[in-house]
């Protein structure tokens, strides 16, 4: 006599499908995702007008990570959707000093935006407006002065400020490309500082 498959083993078949589905535990789960701009279009069609969304995403970890993007679509979630998708795509990664702030000063330049960063000391706080800060924050600065003096377009003050992150780099960075140790690069730096104090004062004597 043929015996009936039991229910319970479909549930189970199915609970495994959906587990597979979930979202994984892990670095993702660590992103921080903001969004910049969104922008509406309409074409103008022969049944009238059509619109379509664009959308601008920041996405980060915290961490030293970051990375933007953008996307289209006929309804504000999926362009959404499709902005993260390619800001985590394209996210790079920038050397921070003490976990909070830039190792150097820096320009960045795209198109008609131009900006411009400065490490800061503890406490400063994230001194920027608009879509830099979006930037500065899910990076995981926290300390920091940054202004923009061209154009107030978000894409090219989006790209603009990652310029100048690209261009970061950190003292380890340097020492292993002049072959040199990093307590000889931070010993010169501390000579020079001194050095530097040391001026006013012999002129006031």
């Amino acid at each position: 006599m043929a015996q009936t498959p039991q229910r319970g083993g479909g549930g189970n078949d199915r609970n495994r499908r959906d587990n597979r589905n979930a979202p994984v535990e892990g670095p993702e789960s660590d992103i921080v995702e903001k969004l910049v701009h969104i922008n509406r279009v309409a074409a103008t069609v022969k049944g009238g007008r059509r619109f379509s969304f664009a959308a601008l995403m920041v996405v980060g970890d915290g961490k030293g990570r970051v990375g933007f993007g953008h996307g289209k679509a006929r309804e504000v979630p999926e362009a959404i959707r499709k902005a993260t998708e390619e800001a985590k795509k394209t996210m790079i990664r920038v050397p921070l000093r003490e976990n909070r702030t830039l190792h150097h000063d820096g320009n960045g330049r795209w198109g008609a935006g131009k900006i411009m960063m400065r490490a800061a000391p503890p406490g400063t706080g994230v001194i920027a407006g608009g879509p830099m800060r979006a930037v500065l924050e899910t990076l995981g600065v926290q300390d920091v002065v940054g202004k923009s003096t061209g154009s107030s377009n978000p894409y090219n003050m989006i790209r603009a400020t990652f310029e100048a992150l690209k261009v970061q780099s950190s003292p380890r960075q340097v020492a292993s490309k002049r072959g040199k140790k990093v307590a000889d690069l931070m010993g010169r730096r501390n000579d020079g500082a001194s050095a530097a104090e040391a001026a006013p004062e012999a002129q006031e004597a």
